[in-house]
């Protein structure tokens, strides 16, 4: 079983990083390949809509971002991990998403599904206040962008107030149920 975690937050060993952690702890400790993605160490740039768009492969423009298509496309669970900025998803993770548009054409205009392989899903957050709206906003983001890869959002935890610097480490519960999110993944 091979596990995919993208974190989309800016800071390194913040909340977020540390719930994904977690969650890719639990997913080894039952016996998956797991392998982290920070987008913030990668360098790309959001999408610009190319109009000399190929039909054969996801993108044209030569950045990092032509390291994450296989690696989604190979993985067999996908975790996208992403605090909530403004009520909504960062821009590194908004900027990934954005950069599928060339599937979404080849899926919905050209009717060639790159990522035809059905696969499983989880959406992890974090968020300084306690706004349910904000983790809804995400959430229909993130499940635009699997349905896109064909991804079945199957798990989400959600993790309100925690804006402090590793203010997760002050909420076991949370810890807890990303380890026990991670088995899940692995055996289901």
């Amino acid at each position: 079983m091979k596990i995919l975690g993208i974190n989309g937050s800016p800071r390194i060993g913040g909340n977020t990083d540390i719930l994904l952690d977690k969650v890719l702890e639990g997913a080894k400790i039952s016996g998956a390949e797991t392998e982290k993605i920070i987008l913030n160490k990668l360098k790309f740039v959001g999408c610009q809509e190319c109009r000399e768009m190929p039909d054969d492969r996801p993108c044209i423009i030569q950045d990092d971002m032509q390291s994450i298509y296989p690696k989604i496309k190979n993985a067999e669970r996908i975790i996208v991990a992403s605090p909530i900025f403004f009520g909504s998803i960062t821009a590194q993770t908004k900027a990934m998403i954005d950069r599928f548009q060339c599937v979404w054409r080849a899926k919905y205009v050209l009717k060639k599904d790159m990522f035809s392989e059905k696969k499983i899903g989880a959406f992890i957050s974090v968020e300084g206040s306690n706004i349910e709206y904000f983790f809804t906003n995400a959430r229909q983001i993130i499940k635009n962008f699997f349905n896109v890869v064909n991804i079945e959002y199957k798990y989400e935890l959600f993790c309100p107030q925690t804006d402090k610097k590793n203010s997760i480490l002050d909420k076991p519960d949370c810890l807890e149920k990303a380890f026990e999110l991670g088995k899940k993944l692995a055996t289901f």
